[in-house]
């Protein structure tokens, strides 16, 4: 899937986003990236292996643990984890990911096209996404 196909998943009105990193520290980026994708209308999961919720909606510990299957991955974390849930995603069969500002390094970028992933890397989902109707 090519770059611009990911940004139209972001207009498909089925579209669910994991968001790996989502948080209720009002100080991280994982906080704000969950609450504007949710207040935009679209179907979140919150993933973090450190929290039992966010902004009142059950967090999951990993990718695998969650209810739905995701359209799309968002990462809010920073590049040493992002390697380790990349795996996960590979394991899972989830190849569209987005990878936020500051969770992606050489290493990062190399394993997501050595694996065939389609993937957005260092632009941020907030300015991307639209209000979903």
């Amino acid at each position: 899937m090519s770059p611009d196909a990911l940004l139209d998943l972001l207009d498909a009105p089925d579209t669910v986003i994991a968001v790996v990193g989502a948080t209720d520290d009002e100080r991280k980026f994982g906080h704000a990236i969950y609450r504007d994708l949710k207040g935009k209308g679209y179907k979140v999961y919150a993933v973090n292996p450190n929290r039992a919720s966010v902004d009142g909606d059950p967090a999951y510990p990993d990718l695998a643990q969650l209810p739905g299957t995701p359209t799309l991955v968002n990462f809010v974390i920073p590049p040493e984890a992002t390697l380790s849930v990349l795996k996960q995603c590979l394991e899972l069969g989830l190849r569209n990911v987005w990878l936020q500002p500051g969770a992606e390094n050489a290493e990062v970028l190399n394993f997501l096209a050595s694996n065939d992933f389609s993937y957005l890397a260092n632009t941020c989902i907030m300015i991307k996404s639209h209000i979903k109707r």
